[in-house]
């Protein structure tokens, strides 16, 4: 599969990066040493930042920078790593789900970065471009319905977009049937060197998810 950042995301978000993430998956309900885990993470969040040090973080404040200069307002439409620091910091529970879906949320927590994942066998073509998402343009947000993506950075596949920061689109979300994971992590600053991210992603899903068969891609 190509990936393709658009012209467009180059100027708003000139600091841009990727890590793509193919492997070979299996996705259970997410097991007690994920969650513990998780909740280990939750408490460190908890005790450490404060409210309004959360949007502070060097790669949530970065992905937020991205927002205003792609057109949209990151107070709205909040970076999903942010929301999820933002519950912990609040005290408020977690949903316990799927395998790959917590493992993400771990990532997300520990990097900062907003991270996307994809049932790879429900993305339509062998391209993914990064552009900006456009007025009326559907969305189907995954545990929320219609998402107004206009000024969003997004993903697009041959049909049309299947991740945001703020969401990923539910034709494209996980499953316990998922077999075949596509991980986006979307790195519009960084706060722990790639190399790092990427060695942290590859051990989380060899801990957890038995994968196999894992191909890394660096966007740049």
């Amino acid at each position: 599969m190509e990936f393709v950042v658009s012209d467009e995301i180059r100027a708003a978000a000139p600091e841009y990066k990727a890590l793509i993430v193919n492997a070979k998956i299996e996705n259970p309900p997410t097991p007690d040493a994920l969650w513990s885990a998780l909740m280990a993470e939750y408490e460190h969040v908890a005790s450490t930042y404060e409210m309004p040090m959360v949007n502070k973080r060097e790669a949530i404040a970065a992905t937020r920078a991205a927002y205003k200069a792609c057109g949209k307002e990151p107070n709205r439409y909040r970076p999903s790593a942010e929301a999820l620091m933002r519950r912990m910091v609040r005290g408020l529970d977690l949903y316990r789900t799927l395998t790959a879906i917590d493992l993400i949320n771990l990532l997300s927590v520990e990097t900062g970065h907003s991270i996307g994942g994809f049932d790879a066998d429900a993305i339509s073509g062998d391209v993914l471009t990064l552009g900006i998402g456009r007025e009326g343009e559907p969305y189907e947000a995954i545990g929320r319905g219609p998402l107004n993506i206009a000024g969003m950075p997004v993903w697009r596949d041959a049909v049309g977009g299947i991740g945001t920061p703020t969401s990923d689109n539910d034709r494209t979300k996980l499953s316990e049937s998922t077999r075949n994971l596509l991980m986006i992590i979307n790195m519009y600053g960084l706060e722990a060197p790639v190399e790092e991210v990427e060695a942290r992603a590859v051990e989380l899903l060899r801990q957890y998810a038995a994968a196999t068969d894992i191909r890394v891609t660096r966007v740049e």
